[in-house]
Order: C-alpha cells, then structure tokens, then sequence
C-alpha cells in the first residue's frame, strides 16, 4: 500500500515536472543555451517514472504493457541520459545494425537494463580511462550456442535481437561470474540492490537470454538476447511527434483532477492545441461545471482518484446527463487496473501519468477525430 501511494502521488509530481518541460522546450528558440539541460531535465523524469511504474507493479496497483519496441529507437531516445551517467573519463560508443526487427517487451523494462548495465560498465571501468561500448545486432542462435547462457531453458532456437554493452574495465574472475546474479551479490559496497538479478528477471521475463564475456584486467561484455518480432520497426518517433505537436483542435475541454498541478499542465497544453479548457479540481465540482455547459464540452479528461467524487462516479453522472460525451480518462495506476471498473461502459481513450505533451494531444486527436489513437 505504502509503495503503490507514493507512486502515485509521485506520477502527479512528473506529470507537472515533463508536462512544463515540454513546454518550454517548444517555446525555446532552436540553438537556446538551455535546450540541452531541459532535454536531460525531460530524460531523467522519464526515467523517474519507470521507477513508478516499477513501485506500481510491485505494489500491484500496475502491469507491464509490452508492445513491438524498436531497440535503436530506444537506445537513442537514452543517449544523452546515458552520456552524463557515465564517468567522465568513460567514452560511450554507439554500435547500431541497421533494419533491425521488433522486440516485444515492455519500453521501461528495456530502459531499466540498459541503464543497469551502463552503470556497471561505468563502475567496472572507475577512475582511469575507458571506453563503453553498446551494440544492437541480429543473430540466429542454435541449441550449442543458447546452451551456454543464462536462462537457456527452453528457449527456442531462432533469430534474435542482440543487445550487447562492453567495457574496457577490469573484468571479473571466474568465481565472481558464477555468482553476478545472485540477489543483491556485489563486489562493491552493500545495499546496491537487485542489480544484476533484476535485469536476469526482467530478461526472464521476455523470453530472453544472457551472455556474458568477461576476462580479469581486460574488461566485461554483457549480451542481452530478445526474441525477434515479426517486422521491422520503423523509428517514426520524431515525424509523429511533429505531426501531433503542430496539430491544432477547437473547441472548449474539461479537466477534472484534484492535483492542481496536473490541471495546471494539462490546461497550458490544451490551450496550446487551440482548445478552450475548463477545470475541476474533483468529481462534484467537475459534474457541476459540466452541467452548466454540457453541450458544448467536446471532450473531458477525468482523472480516476479524486475526494468528494471518484471518476467512475462524476463519468456515470455524466454520460446520465450526455450519453455521447467521449471521456479520456487519466491515472497515475496502468491502464488496465484504472480502466477495469469501466469496462463496457465505453471510456474513449486513455492516458497514463506522468503523461507527455504529445501523448496527450494523441488521445484528444484520436477522440476528436474519430479514431482509435496508436499505442
């Protein structure tokens, strides 16, 4: 209860701290001094929320959503994070193959290992100077070559994504190999965690594998195996992002949400859109307003926990008083567990906190114009 309550309350923090970063980074001209200080801003709260969404779903109150995830996008999308998480004498080499297939997995699960494992190679390298490298490939792995890795228990054979971070650091022996994924087994001081064990589970998770290389004084290489999806993923992050950045609606909106922080942000991006937007700070003020002007209300974006009335509540009064209105409702829990008291009941889109400015804008486009918006 203790870890699924701070999460959410720290999903409306974010939504606040990348929600006016967003926007900031919008309103900066192109070459501004401060864009790279607000980008690693945006990069280290994503990273914050995957540790809520860790906090959730140990706490139950969350899933994780695996979906087709293109490896390089993802890698690029945490270079600069990953650039300023090293040690300064550390160099970061980045080795992509091209045309990669998908994965499926979960995108913070993914962000966590990579993370983890650059943190090692970091720590692995220390004071003096070295080189990390990651590389992306494509391998078709046979039952010899998956029998000498970890978790190689009925694993399929097959083409694989491969995901390998190396350092020139000073390697480990091989009584210390034997026991890296031991829970929290570390050779550094105590109290470091999971480590190593959870990035064996996350890998366990996906139906994956891992290899490791290592040799005293020369260094360290860890390879990830994921099983390669059906096609190829197309990083089309930044066109979509542009196209739904610069996408303008009309029309008045209503925000109901009892963090006044989170109405704040989610209000200031609305405008942005070209949207006239209400707020309520809970279900009964939120009923009240949009009782007052329910015909023209084109849309509402209703948060699920809230004092006085909850949102299943306000959204049940409100569909007796517009039965057409669509209602996107938003939640610092997984979209499962906060949309399963709405099933049937015809909840038109969805979006998780801590939300960005164009996921946002997604689901009212995807609302607004009569489509279902792309995960």
């Amino acid at each position: 209860m203790l870890a699924g309550g701070i999460a959410h309350d720290f999903n409306n923090l974010l939504v606040a701290i990348m929600g006016n970063t967003d926007l900031a980074l919008i309103d900066l001209p192109e070459y501004s001094p401060v864009k790279q200080r607000l980008e690693d801003v945006r990069a280290t709260a994503v990273r914050a929320a995957d540790l809520t969404s860790q906090m959730l779903a140990y706490s139950g109150k969350g899933r994780f959503a695996v979906q087709p995830v293109a490896i390089n996008a993802l890698i690029r999308e945490m270079s600069n994070l990953l650039t300023i998480s090293i040690s300064k004498k550390a160099v970061l080499r980045f080795n992509f193959s091209d045309n990669l297939p998908s994965v499926v997995a979960d995108p913070s699960q993914m962000r966590q290992v990579v993370m983890n494992l650059i943190t090692n190679a970091s720590e692995a390298i220390g004071d003096k100077s070295g080189i990390i490298s990651i590389s992306t490939g494509l391998l078709h792995a046979d039952e010899q070559y998956l029998a000498h890795t970890y978790l190689n228990d009925n694993l399929q054979t097959g083409y694989y994504v491969s995901l390998e971070v190396a350092d020139t650091g000073c390697g480990m022996a091989p009584a210390v190999q034997e026991k890296i994924f031991d829970p929290f087994f570390t050779t550094k001081f105590p109290g470091r965690g999971l480590g190593l064990a959870a990035i064996l589970g996350i890998v366990r998770g996906h139906g994956g594998a891992i290899k490791v290389y290592s040799e005293e004084g020369k260094g360290t290489a860890f390879k990830i195996l994921l099983p390669a999806g059906p096609e190829t993923v197309v990083d089309a992050t930044i066109s979509d992002n542009e196209s739904v950045r610069n996408w303008k609606g009309s029309g008045t909106l209503l925000v109901v949400d009892d963090e006044e922080a989170v109405r704040n942000v989610a209000r200031m991006m609305l405008e942005r859109a070209g949207f006239t937007v209400l707020t309520a700070p809970d279900g009964r003020e939120g009923l009240e307003v949009f009782q007052r002007r329910a015909e023209e209300i084109a849309a509402v974006l209703l948060d699920l926990t809230m004092p006085h009335m909850n949102g299943e509540e306000a959204f049940r009064a409100m569909r007796r008083i517009r039965a057409d209105v669509p209602v996107i409702l938003t939640s610092g829990y997984s979209e499962q567990d906060a949309s399963a008291q709405f099933a049937g009941k015809g909840i038109a889109g969805f979006v998780q906190k801590p939300f960005r400015f164009e996921k946002l804008l997604e689901q009212f486009r995807a609302v607004l114009q009569h489509r279902k918006p792309s995960a």
